[in-house]
């Protein structure tokens, strides 16, 4: 779901080369040694073809209805404006007027014990108040009390969002707030758990039937009518699609080999800045949180069908010994690629080590210690402030629907760029200035903060952040991969996912800082920023081989795992 939650970086493959372990006698590989290793599979098929294109992009659309559902909540939880509901021989009042007469300030409470019969519709305003200021006086002493039922703004290009399907106001305003955080929590325990499960069944099996249980959740979220049914339905629905993320990222990776699985993870980012756009459209035309949750839930049931057409990773059923399976895979794709077969090839599946690493392994040496403790921090960081700018779109004034489709547009180029900047240089420095540049753009978003007449440039300087984070977004996966050594990559990968769901599960609850203080919410992410770019500093280079005190440090590293 990213968009690193739940992800696998592009290049932490889960299964080791067939060929790699035999050729590379060393420990450790040097930072672009993971680049370059090839293997029988992609000696076959080829490294990269026609078909690995074709399957790597139709693997890219299930991040669609990921997209969808987790940016969903930006337009379905949208505020609304409310007042307490008027008697129903009042309906013809306007809401000012009935606001002085019902003292109902806050929208949330109005005058104990006052007979509004007395009042009639078709009074003039001015008489209205006099008989309510009499009635008041002789009937109740101004005691408020809280409203029971509420009515809501139609013509606010807004519609019926959660707020006013089930009253989420005064009180019950945090329930938003907790429905988005069930999704995320749902989130944040799928990326634990879904790369054992992707290794133990399969990438194609998790990945389809995460597919079909999360086409299941999101359409029956259409017809839900409960709000604790819907919690739960939510939280599963983020628990699955994290596994949709994360089987198919790893499947794309496992049909390519060497420098392009960098290349192929990366690329399956692109459908994400699309998707924003997209549901951007789709909220403004449907105005309506049922129906844009029908809209948003139908494009799963056709990717369940390219079940069908994607195969299984050759390299996972290798490793499991399904040797007749990898035969037909592999002769698909040769012959989609234009390549010749050897008559008498031969596939022997490769010694797999015991892998018994935990926790504790990241911290088994100060290179080990270093680069996890500073990886937790930047993941926590990157995602927080990601989401942080995503997710509270509808916070920062102006029109939501366009705000979101800008941040959605000035992630393609974001993405483009970072993809092609980190295969000519190094990732630390740029990576660094991503999350420099992020804090810049979000402190001079808070500083125009309030002021109207400068609301374009407050959203001027957040699309210059969301486009930097992004950048970092895309580079931050790669480079965690890259740093960690072979043996305990996944269980590097796997504790900074938790650092990530930590961050996942706080993002809702940032907009309550508006309330508190107008500049707090983009004072924090500014901070965040300020502090994830500093923390990059202390992690090392890997952009070139010549580093011999770095390579040293990762032989030692793997040495004590």
């Amino acid at each position: 779901m990213h968009d690193t939650v739940g992800k696998p970086s592009p290049i932490a493959t889960p299964t080791q080369s067939p060929m790699a372990s035999m050729a590379d006698p060393s420990p450790v590989p040097g930072p672009a040694d993971d680049e370059d290793e090839t293997d029988v599979i992609g000696d076959l098929m080829g490294h990269y073809g026609k078909w690995q294109l074709v399957m790597t992009v139709l693997l890219s659309l299930f991040q669609v209805p990921n997209t969808f559902h987790i940016s969903s909540s930006v337009y379905q939880a949208a505020n609304k404006e409310f007042w307490c509901q008027r008697p129903a021989h009042l309906q013809q009042l306007s809401v000012d007027v009935w606001r002085n007469l019902s003292e109902s300030q806050d929208n949330c409470h109005q005058l104990a014990r006052m007979d509004w019969s007395q009042l009639r519709n078709d009074t003039l305003p001015a008489q209205l108040e006099q008989q309510a200021m009499a009635a008041e006086a002789a009937d109740d002493d101004g005691k408020l009390v809280a409203c029971k039922s509420w009515e809501y703004a139609t013509n606010d290009n807004v519609g019926n969002t959660w707020t006013s399907e089930w009253d989420l106001v005064c009180d019950k305003e945090h329930l938003k707030n907790v429905a988005e955080m069930f999704f995320l929590l749902g989130v944040a325990t799928g990326g634990i758990i879904s790369g054992y499960l992707s290794d133990k069944f399969g990438r194609k099996t998790m990945l389809f039937i995460s597919a079909v249980l999360q086409t299941i959740f999101g359409l029956w979220l259409y017809f839900c009518s409960s709000f604790e049914l819907y919690l739960t339905l939510r939280a599963l629905l983020g628990l699955v699609s994290v596994s949709v993320t994360y089987s198919g990222l790893i499947l794309a990776i496992e049909y390519v080999d060497g420098k392009w699985r960098t290349i192929a993870g990366m690329y399956n980012l692109f459908p994400l800045p699309i998707s924003y756009m997209i549901i951007s459209g789709l909220a403004y035309l449907t105005q309506d949180y049922q129906r844009l949750q029908l809209c948003i839930g139908i494009p799963g049931i056709f990717l369940c069908f390219l079940w069908f057409v994607v195969p299984e990773s050759p390299r996972w059923l290798l490793v499991k010994g399904r040797i007749d399976e990898v035969k037909r895979i592999i002769e698909a794709a040769a012959s989609f690629n234009g390549r010749q077969l050897p008559a008498d090839y031969q596939l022997t599946p490769p010694t797999q080590e015991s892998s018994s690493q935990d926790f504790t392994y990241l911290f088994r040496s100060s290179y080990l210690r270093r680069i996890s403790i500073c990886f937790l921090c930047i993941w926590f960081t990157m995602n927080l402030v990601y989401y942080g700018i995503i997710l509270n779109m509808s916070s920062f004034g102006g029109n939501v629907y366009l705000n979101s489709a800008l941040a959605g547009l000035v992630e393609i180029p974001a993405i483009a760029v970072a993809m092609y900047i980190i295969t000519k240089v190094g990732k630390k420095w740029l990576f660094s200035a991503t999350l420099f540049c992020a804090g810049v753009a979000c402190c001079c978003a808070a500083i125009t903060e309030g002021r109207e007449d400068m609301l374009w440039l407050k959203i001027t300087f957040l699309m210059m952040g969301k486009f930097t984070i992004s950048a970092g977004n895309t580079i931050m996966p790669v480079y965690t991969a890259e740093l960690y050594p072979t043996a305990i990559r996944n269980v590097g990968v796997g504790a900074c996912n938790v650092a990530a769901g930590l961050a996942l599960i706080l993002t809702p609850y940032l907009s309550l800082l508006n309330k508190i203080e107008g500049h707090l919410l983009m004072s924090l992410l500014t901070a965040w920023s300020i502090f994830g770019g500093f923390v990059v500093l202390f992690l090392p280079e890997t952009a070139v081989r010549k580093n011999a005190s770095t390579v040293a440090s990762r032989r030692n590293a793997a040495k004590q795992v």
